[in-house]
């Protein structure tokens, strides 16, 4: 069972709600009051709302009843439960951005005249951190594809960043999806046939990680490998064992930037012998948490503001 109740209470200060999974072991508990320092806001407190992996409609409900109600609830960021939490609740929205229709998620909740809106704001900030790590013309300079472990919210974001690039050297020859279930490779397809792309995808339903490693090994030197499960932080593990082979001179971008990272450290093994570029999330958040503070409190997001909140998160990362 989840950890909210559905009686919607009253706050006394001002509240920005965190729906995850573990939410008091992320960086944003301890981030968070610095960057309203920062911003000048220091009477608006974090609240973490820890749900069940794909939890039940009601719980979903309630916990956007909470924001919507109560007027000192401002809104919230949401993690692992993006798309579910669209499917159980996107009727009680006012307003829905059209990345949060295209992809059928959201990861933002915020209010504007009393008018409740959800958000998608992966494929921005999938972009500005995928942008930082590959630069200009990457694929057209390497020739590089893209292999992504999970189909959920963060992949189909990456995937509709890449394919929206107005240059074709920014985009992938081909990017091949694995899941372990099908309705999520599903989504994915549906998400991905409504935009116009020259790229080719594929999409691959396998449990199990031994299949995944056959996909990697398979890939030409310089492709990106992405890890979008939630393996190696919400569920233990990684999508691939301890012997698969990454591209030579290749990308392994773990999304995670905390928990047992057991996909990072494989990556960390062979960035040597294979001359990888290894990242973490640690720019995602970044990028993801400014993105939707921004909106919610109705923050222009300047470069250096951005470079301000990053310096004061720096401070204190787990």
């Amino acid at each position: 069972m989840s950890d909210f109740t559905p009686e919607v209470i009253t706050k006394k200060q001002p509240t920005f709600y965190f729906i995850g999974v573990t939410t008091q072991k992320s960086s944003i508990i301890k981030v968070f009051p610095r960057w309203m320092q920062v911003l000048g806001r220091t009477d608006i407190i974090i609240e973490g709302i820890d749900l069940k992996i794909h939890d039940t409609p009601e719980s979903y409900r309630a916990v956007v009843n909470q924001i919507k109600q109560d007027p000192l609830s401002l809104g919230a960021l949401v993690t692992t439960h993006k798309i579910d939490l669209y499917q159980a609740a996107s009727d009680m929205f006012d307003y829905l951005d059209p990345y949060a229709q295209i992809c059928g998620e959201m990861s933002c909740i915020s209010k504007c005249d009393r008018h409740l809106e959800g958000h998608a704001k992966d494929p921005i900030t999938a972009g500005l951190s995928m942008d930082a790590i590959l630069g200009s013309k990457y694929f057209g300079r390497t020739g590089g594809k893209v292999l992504c472990f999970g189909a959920g919210g963060s992949g189909v974001a990456t995937a509709l960043h890449l394919i929206s690039k107005t240059d074709p050297a920014d985009r992938p020859s081909q990017f091949i999806f694995t899941n372990r279930s099908q309705w999520r490779l599903d989504h994915a397809r549906q998400m991905v046939s409504s935009q116009n792309t020259d790229s080719t995808f594929e999409y691959i339903c396998t449990d199990d990680p031994h299949h995944n490693d056959k996909h990697m090994q398979n890939l030409p030197p310089h492709s990106v490998i992405i890890n979008a499960t939630g393996m190696g932080k919400d569920t233990p593990g990684s999508p691939i064992t301890d012997q698969g082979v990454f591209p030579q001179n290749g990308i392994a971008w773990e999304f995670n930037y905390r928990g047992e990272l057991d996909f990072l450290h494989q990556a960390e093994a062979q960035k040597t012998s294979r001359n990888l570029t290894v990242e973490d999330g640690w720019l995602y958040f970044l990028h993801g948490w400014t993105q939707v503070v921004a909106q919610v409190l109705h923050i222009d997001l300047t470069p250096q503001l951005f470079k301000e909140l990053a310096q004061a998160a720096e401070a204190v990362r787990q």
